[in-house]
């Protein structure tokens, strides 16, 4: 299929056709996953259904994700395809150190890891300023502050606290 004429679609070709794929393939493994993730209970009424509304929205993205594929004004994928791939794939980057922070927390508490990693955010952003990275381990310690004294937010004490003397161990637990 050749590219467009300029007049007839004037929007960015780029991305388009990775876009288009990506998103039809996460519709359709989440339309595998359907049945197991929801169940239609008994004696209750069709738009009530635990599963209806799930379906009909990821069957919608199937639905739209396959026409939007379809109806693509190209379908090869060129080097500005390739381009934009390499700045969408740069943003997993962040989603990589949320996890690896998430995972961390339970293990070494809320405290210490938000603590580390506020700085470590700080100079992946490019602040590398030494009072940048001061200021952003004081806002952690607020944070956390904030959360686990002030809002009484429930979030589990590390593992690593289990170590520490009694009143300690629990002080930390509580509060950090």
């Amino acid at each position: 299929m050749s590219d467009p004429k300029p007049s007839t679609f004037k929007g960015p070709l780029r991305g388009q056709l990775l876009f288009a794929i990506v998103f039809l393939v996460a519709a359709l493994l989440l339309l595998s996953q359907l049945g197991e993730e929801t169940k239609w209970a008994k004696r209750t009424k069709f738009f009530a259904q635990p599963r209806f509304w799930p379906a009909v929205s990821i069957g919608g993205m199937v639905l739209f994700g396959g026409l939007h594929l379809w109806k693509l004004p190209r379908r090869k994928f060129v080097t500005a395809d390739y381009a934009e791939w390499k700045i969408w794939f740069l943003g997993i980057e962040w989603v990589v150190w949320f996890l690896v922070y998430v995972l961390l927390v339970p293990i070494f508490g809320y405290l210490p890891v938000t603590l580390l990693f506020m700085p470590l955010m700080s100079w992946r952003m490019g602040y590398r300023d030494k009072q940048m990275l001061w200021i952003s381990a004081a806002f952690g310690a607020a944070v956390v502050i904030l959360f686990k004294s002030l809002l009484d937010v429930k979030i589990p004490g590390g593992m690593v606290y289990e170590y520490l003397p009694g009143s300690l161990r629990s002080f930390f637990i509580l509060n950090f």
